[in-house]
């Protein structure tokens, strides 16, 4: 039970972090149009509800293409496509325009239907000023548009208003001619006018491409947990032939536009857009376009969570105890490995002389096992060591020797220890020395 509770409160914990963090931040949600025909899309929509009932800035963007493509099948009118860079799309004629914007409103009034129920209001609007494409490899595409400004003010003022705008595939030139244009698009343009902190893709196809770059972080069941840009490139091209990879393409050219998180998430799974916003690991897929994880040193308000890291492993006596006031005492040999602004791991490098150092007080928090925390502080602070001129470091440890082996390190004798460490060495213990040379070790 002790174990349930603890649980539970560092996921409230980690809630109100992101809730701190976030609020008021603008979010894009590009939506195909399959989900909204799962049973569970109406708690999707009362979960975007929630959030912007919460301070969150929700925009959504309905994807409409299989609405559109049975609206015409209704129509007998047939679907051409011409290309341009290397994506397919819609010719819309003078004919067929009329019922691209009847599947494009009847898809955005799907949302306005459940949030009226969550009682948030909402407003399909005219956000998006467009340009017809003209004549596409000798075809003219007619009104097939593309976006020439999004109307951030008029944005601006419903977001303000705690509204939730939707926009539909439809943008209008200045004369008031309609352009269907591509809602990746839309989503795309309007998360760079307003500074989107995030993109979410939400859709229902299968996430899990064979290939996957090397380095991916995936969870134990070998799901995705995040990508960087060249990574997604890299996926996309290995990857081109076997499945569909439409969310991967949207997810790199949102990063390389400058949006620092783009999430792909599943929308047939219960509160997933919660799961992938307030957890770190979250439940989808990220595509981040900065720095997500990094290694820092100590500030006296990391001492907290640092000792609640460390507090598990000093109960089993992996770890000595060690007080606030010990840490503070050799604050500028300890560093923290942050993880989207929270602390997920620690260790430090205390200096014996004799080029020696001494790594120890590695911790790493339990729900982040599979992403390799421990060895990334490791290397941190072996490469710290490099740089101040150590020619060795060496750790202490009674059960995590197999781990240290794991990384390169190798038992030695207790003579080994620079004199000030051999001194205080704690017989009652009986730890084990394992060093690592780092003229073995690759700069």
């Amino acid at each position: 039970m002790n174990d349930f509770l603890s649980t539970q409160v560092d996921l409230i914990r980690e809630v109100f972090h992101y809730q701190s963090r976030f609020e008021g931040s603008t979010m894009v949600f590009k939506i195909d149009f399959p989900v909204t025909e799962e049973p569970g899309f109406p708690g999707l929509v009362k979960d975007l509800a929630l959030l912007a009932k919460t301070g969150f800035k929700v925009i959504i963007v309905p994807g409409v293409k299989e609405n559109i493509d049975a609206v015409f099948k209704r129509q007998s009118i047939e679907s051409n496509y011409t290309t341009t860079n290397d994506f397919p799309i819609r010719i819309t004629t003078k004919k067929s325009i009329q019922f691209v914007e009847m599947a494009a409103f009847n898809a955005a009034s799907k949302f306005m239907t459940f949030l009226s129920g969550s009682r948030v209001d909402a407003v399909i609007g005219n956000f998006v000023r467009a340009r017809g494409l003209g004549v596409i490899n000798g075809i003219d595409t007619e009104h097939t548009g593309t976006v020439d400004k999004i109307y951030t003010d008029s944005l601006d003022r419903v977001l303000n208003l705690g509204m939730i705008p939707i926009l539909p595939c439809i943008g209008w030139s200045p004369s008031g001619k309609p352009y269907n244009v591509p809602s990746d698009e839309i989503a795309l343009a309007v998360s760079k006018a307003l500074g989107a902190i995030k993109l979410f893709i939400v859709s229902i196809n299968k996430l899990c491409p064979p290939i996957l770059p090397e380095n991916t972080e995936i969870r134990s069941d070998g799901s995705i947990i995040r990508l960087t840009p060249e990574q997604t490139e890299e996926l996309i091209t290995k990857n081109s032939s076997s499945v569909p990879l439409g969310e991967f393409k949207l997810a790199l050219k949102a990063g390389r536009a400058g949006i620092h998180r783009v999430h792909i998430i599943d929308g047939r799974e219960e509160g997933i857009v919660l799961k992938e916003l307030f957890s770190n690991l979250g439940a989808g897929i990220m595509v981040y376009n900065d720095e997500y994880d990094s290694v820092r040193g100590i500030h006296s308000k990391d001492l907290p969570d640092i000792l609640r890291l460390m507090e598990p492993l000093m109960q089993k006596g992996i770890l000595i105890r060690r007080t606030p006031e010990d840490i503070q005492e050799k604050k500028a040999d300890y560093s923290v490995l942050v993880i989207d602004g929270s602390i997920r791991a620690c260790g430090a490098l205390h200096d014996w002389g004799e080029k020696q150092g001494e790594i120890a007080a590695v911790a790493t928090d339990p729900q982040y096992t599979d992403l390799g925390l421990g060895s990334k502080i490791i290397g941190y602070l072996i490469e710290k060591a490099r740089k101040i001129g150590m020619k060795r470091v060496f750790v202490l440890t009674t059960q995590s020797q197999d781990w240290f082996e794991g990384l390169g390190f190798k038992e030695v004798n207790i003579d080994t220890l620079p004199e000030k460490k051999k001194n205080m060495y704690d017989s009652g213990r009986k730890s084990k020395v394992f060093a690592l040379n780092l003229s073995s070790v690759p700069a």
